[in-house]
């Protein structure tokens, strides 16, 4: 495919209006999946878009449901709904391609990469994933929460969580919690039959370096390179950490 400028486009799956930015290329194609409440326009998603169009290379980025560009309430999101639409996008791309997750991204990206293992697909070429935060709404959500949160979710069905990166909170929903539970990959090893390579910052206060550890056991068949940021926190968008993710997408290549 002649590399080429990026579109815009919507698909509809199941009845969300889903947006989504491609950029023609050499194979394989890189996907992105973004975090909890984050858009496809954040720096690490731009970044990689500005590194394809230089090299040439196929770029998918996509916004899920009530994120970004896309249709629907933020409220009525689930991982069912988020995961549903990042495999309505993967079906759109060709060749080969590697999924690049961020935060909940990166549970979605192994929710994806495990469902084409079972399909016997042979389309997925690597997973690069930043503070990945698999099964983050069980361990790093209701589990933390006090008696009065759980309380609140339970009867209310939402609790409305303070942001450090919005001026608006985070809602979490009984939803998204009960959803959560039915998708979880930790504890139990499990191949996605790929390399992978994960960036984790060690002063991460969203998602514990210990967290993306636990991962990294449980893919004890796969080949997984962990790479600790010492400075590195949740964000990872640094110059330098931009340069860092780069260099393992095209590690990949």
């Amino acid at each position: 495919m002649t590399p080429g400028a990026e579109t815009l486009s919507h698909m509809d799956v199941a009845g969300r209006s889903i947006a989504i930015r491609a950029i023609p290329g050499q194979q394989p194609g890189v996907m992105w999946l973004g975090g909890f409440k984050s858009d496809m326009m954040g720096g690490k998603a731009q970044a990689l878009a500005d590194w394809a169009t230089r090299r040439g290379q196929a770029y998918t980025r996509f916004d899920y449901s009530g994120h970004g560009e896309s249709g629907g309430r933020f409220v009525d999101g689930t991982i069912s709904h988020w995961l549903e639409e990042a495999q309505a996008v993967f079906a759109r791309t060709t060749g080969p391609q590697i999924l690049v997750g961020s935060s909940m991204g990166g549970w979605i990206a192994l929710l994806l990469a495990r469902a084409l293992k079972a399909q016997g697909s042979d389309r997925l070429a690597g997973l690069v994933l930043i503070a990945p935060a698999p099964d983050f709404t069980q361990t790093l959500m209701w589990e933390r929460f006090p008696a009065e949160v759980r309380a609140q979710i339970l009867t209310h069905g939402r609790f409305e969580r303070p942001s450090d990166y919005s001026d608006e909170p985070y809602v979490i929903t009984r939803a998204l919690i009960e959803d959560g539970q039915r998708h979880m990959v930790l504890g139990a090893p499990f191949a996605v039959g790929c390399p992978v390579r994960i960036l984790q910052g060690a002063q991460d206060a969203d998602v514990p370096w210990q967290h993306a550890m636990s991962l990294v056991t449980c893919l004890a068949e796969d080949d997984v390179v962990f790479t600790l940021v010492k400075d590195g926190d949740h964000r990872l968008s640094r110059p330098e950490d931009l340069e860092r993710l780069v260099n393992a997408v095209e590690g990949l290549l």
